[in-house]
């Protein structure tokens, strides 16, 4: 099965690069999982300089695949090949060129989507350069500035205040939706708080936790909060649940790190 997702990826790789707009093809971890693994998906990020096909142009180059899909502004196809499930998101190189030129001023940016963007940059697989782009790409995010990180922190910091006082009238309240919606609001703005004061880029969402319990500089005791905080089997009420949550910030926000 290895030997078949390499296949593929060699396919697609061949289709996608041979449009004289595409800059730079990228394999995500998710394709290195195994295939039986329900995370598994064939994720290529490819970044264009300039003009791809439309959409009809894709599919059929692309060889008509099962349940073919793209999204409205053509920035991701989605399709079945083999049984396979297959992604391929398009950015433009001039959003991160811009980025970088800018010295990381546009924060706004990073509130909703996080990092995680810049984590694939990074830590993704080269599978197709046209130029050194990724080369220059790489090395702009390896001098990330001091206070974009301090920046980064800040603004997840206020955005997990604002969850932690939802959460708060939720639990008081027995508003289970908003309970739910607040406490996810919480632990996603937790994590990027502290990959951000780690000054480290957020991996994906799927696995999170191994990946953010290794981190250098936690809180005191956090690794049993926030597992507590994540339990789904019920031992815990909201009303404890928001207690361990509030133990979780005061501990973020007298923490230091060197």
């Amino acid at each position: 099965m290895k030997h078949k997702v390499e296949r593929l990826t060699n396919r697609l790789t061949a289709i996608v690069s041979s449009w004289p707009g595409v800059e730079c093809i990228l394999s995500c971890e998710c394709g290195e999982t195994d295939t039986i693994d329900p995370y598994f998906a064939l994720i290529l990020d490819v970044y264009c300089s300039g003009h791809i096909p439309d959409d009809a142009s894709r599919q059929s180059a692309f060889g008509d695949p099962g349940a073919f899909e793209s999204s409205r502004g053509r920035e991701k196809d989605r399709f079945f090949i083999d049984g396979l499930p297959i992604r391929v998101e398009y950015k433009r190189t001039s959003g991160i060129e811009d980025l970088l030129d800018n010295k990381f001023d546009s924060m706004w940016v990073f509130r909703g989507a996080g990092t995680y963007m810049l984590y694939r940059i990074v830590n993704g697989k080269v599978l197709y350069r046209r130029s050194d782009w990724i080369e220059r790409v790489r090395n702009g995010l390896a001098d990330t500035p001091a206070d974009f990180w301090e920046r980064l922190v800040e603004t997840h910091m206020f955005k997990m205040e604002h969850c932690l006082s939802d959460l708060g009238g939720a639990a008081l309240k027995d508003d289970r939706y908003f309970f739910f919606v607040s406490l996810s609001g919480f632990v996603r703005s937790c994590a990027a708080a502290l990959f951000a004061r780690n000054r480290q880029w957020e991996p994906s969402d799927r696995n999170l936790t191994e990946s953010l319990l290794v981190l250098s500089c936690l809180p005191e005791d956090f690794s049993g909060r926030w597992e507590s905080l994540l339990r789904t089997d019920g031992s815990l009420n909201p009303e404890r649940k928001y207690q361990i949550a509030q133990l979780i910030a005061r501990s973020m926000f007298a923490q230091s790190c060197q």
